[in-house]
């Protein structure tokens, strides 16, 4: 059973600033699947509609078991913010090239689903290529401590 899937990609493609966890609105089936481990990040993105944050993009699979209600695998989902943050949010978002992407989805303690977001800013290719090659440095470092 997994307890949180992280989204590593949103790491490399974006440089993240800020870090925030909401809770989200989820059916039933959609709880069951993500228990399973059935979620996928790819494409993902967050985005403000009305002054509510709605998470696009993420993919939960049908959860097998489900009957005739179960749930659509890509839908846009509401995330649970006080006033507060969202306003916050939303005005760091109007500055040119921010960008919210979930980065986790985990339960807590209390078996509620929530989703970790991050503010930041899409990284340019030679920021890329670094990040590659302090991964590769670090690999290098562990295997020699090992020896």
């Amino acid at each position: 059973m997994a307890k949180e899937m992280n989204n590593r990609q949103a790491y490399f493609n974006y440089a993240i600033e800020n870090k925030y966890v909401a809770g989200i609105a989820l059916l039933g089936t959609e709880v069951k699947s993500i228990r399973d481990g059935k979620v996928s990040f790819n494409d993902a993105f967050c985005l403000f509609d009305n002054h509510e944050l709605w998470l696009r993009g993420m993919y939960i699979a049908e959860y097998k078991l489900g009957t005739s209600n179960n749930h659509i695998a890509v839908h846009d989902r509401k995330l649970l913010l006080t006033k507060k943050e969202l306003k916050k949010l939303e005005a760091i978002l109007k500055e040119r090239g921010y960008t919210i992407v979930p980065l986790k989805v985990f339960f807590t303690k209390e078996n509620l689903v929530k989703v970790e977001i991050g503010v930041g800013r899409g990284k340019k290719l030679h920021d890329k290529r670094e990040t590659i090659k302090a991964r590769d440095t670090q690999k290098e470092i562990k295997r020699y401590l090992l020896k």
